[in-house]
């Protein structure tokens, strides 16, 4: 008789309970990952020309324009520089220190559920493991009650246990890729903004 392969579906349900919480995990990361990569790749957009009219607005004394302006573009970046203007008039540490903390609190808002992706990592090849291990020690209990340790009962068990560790190191991959990834990008738009700030108070100082 000819041997039928398993559906994809097939394997998943062999693979037991454990394969719930696996599977948990990799909808939510999936939608971690496209959620913050939306969110982070909006933060990026800012006209190329914001900094020209800021200086011009500001080169003016139009506060008020300025500020609307921030407003209008309303991203990550425009609202420290936002946050600047309603310090002007101050001492520059005082601006300075005002858009540090502007800035903290944008970035924490990009860094929103990446540490469910990291944890992610970490624990879903762990439970693909659990559940391997517990299968294989329900065949070996098997075994020493029935006496049977033939190759097929064994080999036989034994490949579908492993389809929860297989499961884990994919959604762990998956998470730890997407993790990374979007770390990078946090630190590329981290760089981006202050990399304004420093130009905000060059403008100011001019």
């Amino acid at each position: 008789m000819e041997n039928q392969g398993l559906s994809l579906f097939e394997l998943i349900f062999k693979g037991g309970v454990i394969m719930i919480p696996i599977g948990l995990l990799s909808i939510l990361s999936i939608y971690f990952i496209i959620e913050r990569f939306v969110y982070i790749n909006n933060a990026f957009k800012l006209e190329n020309n914001f900094m020209a009219n800021m200086k011009d607005l500001l080169g003016k004394g139009d506060i008020k324009a300025a500020k609307a302006y921030c407003q209008r573009i309303n991203t990550p970046i425009s609202r420290v520089i936002e946050k600047g203007i309603n310090r002007i008039g101050k001492p520059i540490k005082d601006i300075e220190s005002a858009m540090e903390s502007s800035a903290g609190l944008e970035m924490d808002k990009l860094e929103k559920n990446m540490s469910f992706l990291g944890l992610t990592a970490g624990i879903a090849p762990m439970l693909g493991f659990i559940g391997t291990i517990s299968g294989i020690i329900k065949i070996f209990y098997d075994i020493a009650q029935s006496n049977n340790i033939s190759i097929d009962v064994i080999a036989g068990g034994l490949y579908v246990k492993m389809i929860t560790s297989g499961a884990g190191l994919i959604v762990g991959v998956l998470a730890y890729t997407g993790y990374h990834l979007l770390n990078s990008r946090i630190d590329r738009f981290n760089h981006k903004m202050q990399a304004t700030a420093v130009d905000f108070i060059d403008i100011l100082e001019s």
